[in-house]
């Protein structure tokens, strides 16, 4: 799934709810490198259900690079899924530049 909507490269803003070995191993430390990197906005917590969740927002074709990055996660992480939405929960923090780490 892309975060890019239509034929344009515009701006888009997903969530992302990362499932597998993802607490405990640097995941949001990660995600938050690779999304300051590429001069996205948004924010990485760990949730009470051991997952892991990403709200970014920014150019679609960067945005798509960060999901690849979560895709992979780093050293001693093990992804097992990404569950990838459109945000549409009106997140005030989407916006939060730099990228957060809560």
């Amino acid at each position: 799934m892309s975060a890019e909507s239509g034929a344009g490269a515009g701006s888009a803003t997903v969530r992302l709810l990362v499932s597998g070995r993802v607490q405990g191993v640097g995941f949001r430390w990660f995600t938050s490198r690779a999304a300051r990197a590429l001069g996205l906005a948004g924010f990485v917590r760990n949730l009470a259900d051991g997952k892991v969740e990403v709200v970014v927002t920014g150019p679609a074709q960067r945005v798509d690079e960060l999901v690849a990055a979560v895709r992979r996660g780093p050293p001693g992480a093990a992804v097992s899924n990404v569950e990838m939405r459109a945000d549409e929960s009106g997140h005030d923090d989407a916006d939060h530049k730099p990228f957060a780490v809560k």
